[in-house]
């Protein structure tokens, strides 16, 4: 098996766990607590996957924890570890400024595509926005600038088998109009921006289909995986000390908090990334920081066909539950 190299240490051990580890579909170590979060997502009219870990005592739960699911934003945090990797290499300046321009612009969630055209931010800026408002705009900027095709080729040398970066979020829209009317192929990121999403009568089922479809999703991810990839980003293990802890604090500046941190009012803190397509799915992913932690924990609900606030509630109940449990 191939070694890999970060910050001069030889992690084969490393990579023999997160990329061959091998499938545990339901308790490890962890009995009534393990029951509990499987009858959770069980009662979900959803497909769901889950992976959480005590990093002290290394206790864990993984329940279809190898499956691939659609990662929506939830790959964005690979895209974050490329970005600060090149920074500590020197190849990437952070607070190197970028203007945006009508082209970048895209749809969904993030705040760039409300401002003026023209502004000039920070690439740190940019990630940041990336990831604590699932900025769309950033995420393809930051794409441009670092390689799609590198983001997976860390992933690979990193040992991560399943989890990969599939397109853009102006190629993903583009595809969602392109259902509608396949004359959309042609139309330009910034026609693209301009059209919006379908809103005909049909919109809703192809959107539910779309979600489900691995062929059309903006990445693929494994509960799993994403999991020991934030375990090595607290660990230290994926870039320097500074980096590691920046990534830490942005994904600690998250803004949406109803899923994981939804109930938790006190009793924790979390770092964490969503990814969304809602009513059809809902993710959370992050490490939760509290005495006697800290715990990296991911849920994964693609193919949502019930109530969407239940949904929340549940991952909100099993993060108090982890809390309240692991000690």
């Amino acid at each position: 098996m191939k070694k890999v190299e970060i910050r001069g240490v030889v992690l084969l051990a490393a990579v023999m766990v997160w990329g061959c580890a091998p499938e545990q579909d339901s308790v490890s170590q962890s009995g009534d607590l393990a029951s509990r979060v499987e009858a959770s997502l069980n009662s979900l009219n959803a497909k769901t996957s889950f992976y959480a870990k005590h990093l002290p005592s290394g206790r864990e739960i993984a329940i279809r924890a190898d499956e691939p699911m659609n990662a929506l934003s939830v790959i964005k945090i690979p895209i974050m570890v490329l970005a600060y990797r090149d920074a500590d290499a020197g190849t990437l300046e952070l607070d190197e400024r970028y203007q945006i321009q009508p082209e970048d612009m895209r749809r969904g969630s993030g705040l760039l595509q409300s401002f003026t055209q023209g502004i000039e931010p920070t690439y740190r800026d940019i990630i940041t926005q990336m990831i604590i408002t699932s900025d769309n705009t950033a995420t393809d900027v930051v794409i441009e600038r670092l390689g799609l095709e590198r983001v997976n080729t860390m992933l690979a040398e990193l040992g991560f088998e399943q989890t990969r970066l599939r397109a853009t979020t102006g190629e993903l829209f583009r595809a969602v109009l392109e259902l509608a009317d396949p004359g959309n192929a042609s139309l330009s990121d910034r026609e693209v921006f301009e059209s919006g999403f379908p809103s005909d009568s049909e919109a809703a089922v192809r959107s539910f289909g779309f979600e489900g479809d691995s062929a059309q999703w903006l990445g693929r991810i494994t509960a799993r995986e994403i999991s020991h990839i934030l375990e090595a980003i607290e660990e230290g293990e994926l870039a320097s000390p500074e980096s590691s802890d920046e990534m830490i604090s942005i994904l600690r500046r998250q803004f949406y908090s109803s899923r994981l941190p939804q109930q938790l009012r006190g009793r924790a803190s979390i770092a964490h990334k969503t990814g969304d397509w809602p009513p059809h799915a809902g993710n959370d992913v992050g490490i939760l920081y509290y005495e006697g932690g800290p715990t990296v924990v991911a849920v994964f609900t693609n193919q949502n066909q019930g109530d969407f606030f239940e949904l929340e509630a549940a991952l909100g109940r099993i993060a108090v539950d982890l809390v309240n449990s692991w000690r």
